[in-house]
């Protein structure tokens, strides 16, 4: 499977890529399987396993379900048309997506999350059923939300091994699929990362497809950031956490321009436009994956620094940032995770800190190899850290945690590309590392509430 830049960068809607995004995507594919089979079912069953059933509530994954069952997907989903849905089938325990009819849909009695009973796959397992008009199941499918809105079977999941291979496909011309390959094709053909990235990118779509989709991604990202920035009030969840992004925002235009603010400042700056992305998103806002929700601050905070702060910087360029760390989040995913669930926040934030630092050290004139190493301090110095949502909400440590990783990786870019790129850990190492963490990671600090600062701190 080529993994696109638009597939690490999707549009969709929060609170959770894995949590809320995955399971609609789910849903919506669950209908289409549907469609195709030679019977009429009457009803519909489902039921959340794991991590999706530990915090699915914070992530809103029985709304998600439902919705997706509805056939609404993240990218296009109307939000007035979706508060409509669910109060129709909350009083009727009827859905009706196109093409298949009523089909009796109780919230209370179908929608089950079974804390007692793991699937095998990945932590993120659901198992969605169709039923005939005595309530027996005549077909059912296992799927599995393997972060960033990646949806798969349990048959492809099967296959991930051979075909989730980041770029690495003979139908493009830079198959890389490990760092150490992305740096020999990039000394080979004298061409940045970008181009080899947009190189691959135009096999499958037109130059200009690839102009506007980078823009519009951007553009989702800004607007997302400005919202935030402007908005006000208490997140949903009932943690009462406060929106601060604003106030923090209003202080820091108030002291733009005096002469006796300290440098350090520029750090409030980078987590203030990474707050609001992540505001935004705990609210349930349309936002990017970068490369998941829980961790869509960190990249647009970066961008917004560069832009904004970096003498210089043009959005010319800005193209080259997204594919550069498209690159990097494909590596991130195929050699290991960018699944909280899988291997914690090392995974969502670690990885988008990583992508961030590949794309500003692109942007501000690095070397592959200077690229791959801002990547490779980002990464590293973000092993080890656990997902513990109190509450199983995408609020606290997640806001705060994506400015911090945000500042990482501009001090990564900014190390990366005061050196040659020579270096003594490569890339390839900690991306083995952070799989390696993950999977001996305690099941308590990979999202599923039950350790960390979830159980150590108030719940409302």
């Amino acid at each position: 499977m080529f993994l696109s830049v638009f597939d690490l960068f999707k549009v969709g809607v929060g609170p959770s890529s894995s949590h809320t995004m995955g399971p609609m995507v789910a849903g919506a594919r669950f209908l289409d399987a549907l469609r195709q089979q030679p019977f009429r079912a009457h009803g519909l069953k489902a039921s959340l396993h794991g991590s999706l059933a530990f915090t699915g509530k914070g992530h809103a994954t029985d709304r998600a379900t439902i919705l997706g069952l509805a056939g609404f997907v993240p990218a296009t989903m109307d939000a007035d048309k979706a508060e409509a849905a669910l109060a129709a089938n909350r009083e009727s325990c009827v859905l009706t997506p196109d093409g298949l009819g009523q089909l009796h849909f109780d919230p209370d009695a179908d929608l089950r999350f079974d804390y007692d009973h793991a699937l095998p796959g990945h932590a993120n397992g659901m198992t969605l059923s169709a039923t005939d008009a005595q309530g027996d199941v005549i077909f059912h499918q296992v799927y599995y939300s393997v972060g960033g809105g990646f949806v798969l079977t349990e048959d492809e999941l099967a296959r991930k091994g051979d075909e989730d291979r980041s770029d690495a496909t003979p139908k493009v011309p830079y198959p890389f699929a490990s760092a150490e390959e992305m740096l020999a094709m990039a000394e080979k053909s004298g061409k940045s990362i970008a181009q080899m990235k947009r190189a691959n990118e135009l096999v499958f779509r037109s130059d200009s497809e690839v102009r506007d989709g980078l823009q519009r991604i951007w553009q989702v990202m800004r607007d997302c950031m400005d919202r935030g920035l402007e908005a006000s009030g208490t997140l949903p969840g009932g943690l009462n956490v406060r929106r601060r992004a604003r106030a923090i925002h209003e202080k820091l235009m108030a002291e733009r321009g005096m002469n006796l603010t300290a440098p350090h400042v520029i750090n409030d700056w980078m987590s203030t436009y990474a707050m609001a992305v992540n505001e935004e998103n705990a609210a349930g806002g349309q936002v990017v994956t970068a490369p998941t929700n829980g961790a869509a601050g960190t990249v647009p905070a970066v961008i917004r620094y560069w832009l904004d702060h970096v003498p210089g910087a043009t959005e010319r360029d800005l193209p080259d940032f997204l594919l550069t760390a498209a690159a990097v989040g494909g590596l991130i995913k195929h050699n290991a995770s960018i699944s909280g669930a899988e291997c914690g926040c090392q995974a969502e934030v670690g990885s988008a800190s990583a992508m961030a630092a590949a794309g500003l050290a692109a942007v501000l004139g690095g070397t592959p190899r200077q690229v791959e190493n801002a990547a490779e301090i980002a990464l590293e110095h973000h092993l080890g850290m656990t997902c513990d949502p109190v509450k199983g909400l995408v609020q606290v440590p997640c806001i705060e945690r994506n400015g911090l990783g945000a500042i990482k990786a501009v001090s990564a870019a900014s190390l990366a590309l005061r050196g040659d790129g020579t270096h003594f850990v490569p890339l390839d190492a900690a991306i083995e590392t952070m799989r390696q963490t993950g999977r001996d990671m305690s099941e308590k600090y990979k999202e599923t509430s039950l350790g960390g600062l979830a159980v150590n701190v108030p719940n409302c």
